[in-house]
């Protein structure tokens, strides 16, 4: 706070404090009864201690509120901002700019688990670490899940076990080192209308 700020605010309050005095002295001076004047006194007190109190505050409330002009909205200093957002919400904002939006429905369907694991101490890397290496090698939706004790990743979205079973025939030819792990699972799946 400003030295110039306490002084405007000192000021204030004398100035209004010798205003109430006088107006103070004006109706002790019609007063018979001390009883009115004390009364009188201590009131006085109050209110110049609450008038007193709102000058200081309005005083050094105009250094904190800041202006904003609209040239101080834009500056050279601009902050950078990056929006980071799945692919799902990629390709339905895709969709929807190409007037190829179609419905989704979430549904009880199937899915390929391609791994599943309770060892404590590796199976949370190794669900991360297969995801991210079937990501470019897949072309369906790869979810990751834990579900105590087990780490679990599925691959794709089916309506039918047929589907299902389909897809992961030919997971397996592609991939046969993950043949033990990988089977059909009854999971609730979002599916494109």
């Amino acid at each position: 706070m400003s030295t110039v700020k306490l002084i405007e605010c000192s000021l204030s309050s004398v100035t209004l404090s010798l205003f109430l005095k006088e107006k103070f002295r004006l109706l002790h001076s019609y007063a018979n009864s001390s009883v009115v004047v004390h009364l009188d006194i201590r009131i006085m007190r109050k209110i110049l201690f609450i008038a007193s109190l709102v000058l200081c505050l309005h005083v050094f409330a105009e250094d904190s509120i800041p202006v904003v002009t609209p040239d101080t909205l834009i500056t050279d200093e601009m902050p950078n901002v990056q929006v980071y957002q799945s692919e799902s919400v990629a390709r339905l904002l895709h969709e929807k700019a190409t007037g190829q939006l179609s419905q989704i429905v979430e549904m009880a369907g199937y899915r390929v688990q391609i791994y599943s694991s309770n060892h404590q101490q590796l199976a949370k890397q190794e669900a991360i670490r297969l995801e991210k290496d079937m990501q470019s090698k897949l072309d369906m939706p790869i979810y990751v899940s834990y579900v105590p004790p087990f780490w679990k990743v599925r691959v794709g979205d089916f309506a039918t076990y047929q589907e299902a079973q389909e897809y992961k025939n030919n997971f397996v030819r592609q991939f046969p080192e993950l043949m033990g792990d990988t089977y059909v699972v009854r999971d609730q799946v979002t599916i494109k209308r």
